[in-house]
């Protein structure tokens, strides 16, 4: 506990806001993910305060001590946000939120998990543990505070995977139980809220473990109800697997990929080893690349690692409608990337992703099939034929590259041919190389502002605002309508005006 008052006593942000609350005669708690991190010895990127009362107030009382930014989040629940900037440009949030209900045990009661149910209280530096969370902690177990839990918000139900996914925990039997009982309400939840925790486990290095469990769990019919359509549908070979098993591999496949061909900790394809090793070669030469092109902001500071994944899970969703069999029993899917690439973009769509990311995932959808057909070409990759795909899939053409290998080794698992692999790596490399060396600038152009720095700018609050006028900005530097950042900011600060 020493230790633990010690770590929140020495942070500049924490401190100012308890002295406004002790100046201000205020009782307030830490809650939430922030104890929770503190307490599993994680680094605390954002903080949660609870208060007894004025909770806005307080907020913007701690931004004006910090010179921070204020932003009212929700006045009828009295919930403000203060956003520090570090000095390399990092951001911090903290938010201040007035206690529902007449005591702390109320407040804590109305949680989703028990390891998000603890409170520290600032000032006496005691834990307020009501439900078991410290407990949950040792044992490594997600479990929900109460039986409503799932009920009185569904959407928590995607939240529990999430965490157990990105702490390495198992979900507790009888809270498995009322997450499956409570997943056809995720119905009743809006989109906007389905999308942002799907995006946050989608984001995780190793989400496929959370996508399995969302299905077993009957979250993943309510979300992408596309995917589970796949189950049972039967493929020859040279696929080993029905068609949802094959796109769950390919989801984890390509997470390997992106890992540079690492192992991860979660059961993977036994491909053959020289199939990793050539992953781990060709893909160094290009890891700075693909962490940026990955990490770049696609929408509403989603990054396109995210779209991505949505484009790995939903490429196959057209083969229930594309199925054939011909007379020596063989299953075909003739054209499912073109009839797939509209279904898959309008679920995106249907989930509110941004128009960018939309599209995104509709391109690389309606591509994946291109670098097996270019990588079997007779001659292999000309310039020209590297030209075509970037034209036509632009920056989206990274993303079908890296999705193509993974469905690649999805396909065959342990039967993967060094030959047929070797063309197939051997013209990633070629069209990766290409496309950074000569194509990328006329394809995708370096943004020319952050999403940061229009917020700061504009006094924005996040939002889809921002990723519309960010989306804005590069259709115009596409077009040749804007060249620096002082003309995209023109440009949004007239946009914003309409």
């Amino acid at each position: 506990m020493t230790s633990l008052t010690e770590t929140v006593a020495r942070d500049p942000l924490v401190q100012a806001a308890a002295a406004v609350c002790a100046e201000r005669g205020i009782a307030a708690c830490i809650v939430g993910g922030a104890l929770r991190d503190l307490l599993l010895g994680r680094p605390v990127r954002d903080w949660d305060f609870v208060v007894d009362r004025d909770a806005i107030a307080l907020a913007r009382a701690t931004a004006n001590r910090l010179g921070a930014a204020f932003f009212p989040l929700d006045e009828e629940r009295d919930t403000g946000r203060v956003v520090a900037h570090a000095a390399d440009g990092t951001r911090t949030f903290l938010d201040f939120a007035s206690r529902r209900g007449p005591d702390w045990r109320a407040d804590l009661e109305a949680r989703d998990l028990t390891v998000n149910a603890i409170a520290l209280r600032l000032g006496a530096g005691d834990l307020i543990d009501f439900f078991g969370g410290q407990a949950d902690l040792d044992a490594r177990l997600v479990r929900a505070v109460t039986e409503r839990s799932f009920r009185d918000d569904p959407v928590r139900t995607m939240r529990a995977i999430r965490l157990a996914s990105e702490l390495n925990f198992k979900i507790e039997p009888q809270t498995a139980m009322w997450m499956r009982r409570d997943a056809p309400r995720l119905a009743n939840v809006s989109a906007e809220r389905v999308r942002d925790e799907l995006s946050k486990l989608l984001a995780q290095p190793e989400a496929v473990a959370g996508v399995r469990q969302m299905d077993e769990l009957d979250l993943l019919a309510e979300v992408l109800p596309e995917v589970t359509a796949l189950r049972g549908v039967e493929q020859t070979a040279p696929h080993h697997w029905p068609v949802l098993e094959h796109t769950l591999f390919v989801l984890g496949a390509l997470e390997r990929i992106m890992n540079g061909g690492q192992d991860v900790s979660l059961p993977s394809i036994n491909a053959p080893e020289f199939v990793w090793d050539d992953v781990r070669r060709t893909l160094a030469n290009f890891s700075e690349q693909l962490a940026a092109h990955l990490a770049r902001p696609l929408g509403d500071e989603r990054p396109a690692l995210v779209a991505l994944k949505l484009a790995a899970l939903l490429h196959d969703c057209a083969k229930p409608q594309t199925r054939t069999v011909d007379e020596e029993g063989r299953t075909h899917f003739y054209g499912h990337e073109d009839v797939g690439a509209p279904i898959a973009a309008e679920r995106v769509r249907a989930l509110r992703f941004t128009n960018v990311e939309v599209e995104r995932v509709r391109v690389v959808v309606a591509n994946h099939m291109r670098p097996q057909q270019l990588a079997d070409a007779k001659g292999g990759v000309t310039r020209r034929a590297a030209y075509r795909f970037f034209r036509d899939a632009r920056e989206a053409g990274v993303d079908a590259l890296l999705l193509a290998l993974a469905d690649h080794i999805a396909t065959h698992g342990p039967d993967v041919q060094p030959e047929r692999w070797g063309r197939r790596i051997k013209a990633t490399s070629e069209l990766l190389a290409e496309y950074w060396a000569r194509l990328a600038e006329s394809v995708a152009p370096p943004s020319l502002i952050s999403g940061h720095a229009l917020m700061s700018e504009l006094g924005l609050r996040p939002g889809k605002r921002v990723g519309e006028l960010l989306e804005a900005i590069r259709e115009a530097q596409a077009a040749g309508e804007v060249s620096t950042p002082e003309e995209a900011l023109a440009l949004a600060r007239k946009a914003n005006e309409l």
